[in-house]
């Protein structure tokens, strides 16, 4: 997972948004408590360009997701993190979530193919 944002702002709420993500993810998803993967990327203000119309909070969230959870499931993950969110002063306007859903067999996770790998929870939520 990525996040993306102006460097002061982004240093500014990075362990609460953090705790939100997770916990989003935990509920929704139903990933293990312990498996956070967050990467902050806080760019220098000039090399973060966005509209006017978006406030300094602006930030992007991407998180890439093991192909084959229902469009119903991430919906509702996206609802839930927009919700959870708005406690830290973000409005719809300056928060963007990017779901990208890539083949199990794409990844690499402890020295073998995803696909090939037994995981403690379920993909098909």
């Amino acid at each position: 997972m990525k996040i993306f944002g102006v460097r002061e702002r982004i240093r500014s709420f990075r362990e609460t948004i953090s705790d939100i993500i997770h916990q989003c993810l935990v509920e929704v998803l139903g990933i293990p408590v312990h498996a956070r993967y967050q990467r902050f990327i806080g760019m220098n203000k000039d090399d973060f360009v966005f509209p006017d119309t978006r406030s300094p909070n602006y930030t992007i969230i991407e998180i890439m997701l093991i192909e084959g959870q229902s469009a119903e499931t991430k919906k509702n993950l996206i609802q839930l993190l927009y919700e959870r969110t708005a406690a830290c002063g973000f409005n719809e306007k300056d928060l963007e979530i990017v779901l990208i859903d890539v083949p199990l067999a794409n990844w690499g996770i402890r020295g073998v193919p995803g696909d090939e790998m037994e995981l403690p929870y379920r993909l098909d939520v």
